[in-house]
């Protein structure tokens, strides 16, 4: 039973696609108050290419008013998208962060 509902919630975790684990290389990272941040643009961009499967094509790109994700664990920041008139909040989380990359989330 604990091996069904294992593979069940590896699953549902990879079709789910709103976990990413970014490098921290010059083209992904900006430095915020001395601490390594992954790019708004990036984040955007990840936000946007994964969330359109969920949203479909009319999805537009979210706006993360915040800026950049500090690539610190627990970090949280709020991406907003504005579609047919509404306003939809998009949580984001940092999960876990060393040195070399960034493990993140967000929610739909």
């Amino acid at each position: 039973m604990a091996a069904v509902l294992g593979a069940g919630t590896a699953a549902t975790h990879a079709l789910s696609g709103t976990t990413s684990t970014t490098g921290l290389d010059q083209q992904s990272t900006v430095t915020v108050d001395g601490q390594k941040a992954l790019a708004a643009k990036l984040v955007v961009g990840r936000i946007q290419s994964r969330y359109r499967r969920f949203r479909g094509s009319a999805a537009r790109w979210p706006e993360c008013l915040s800026g950049e994700l500090k690539s610190v664990a627990g970090t949280t920041m709020t991406c907003t998208e504005r579609t047919d008139g509404r306003q939809l909040k998009i949580p984001v989380r940092v999960i876990k962060a060393d040195s070399a990359s960034s493990t993140w989330k967000f929610d739909r």
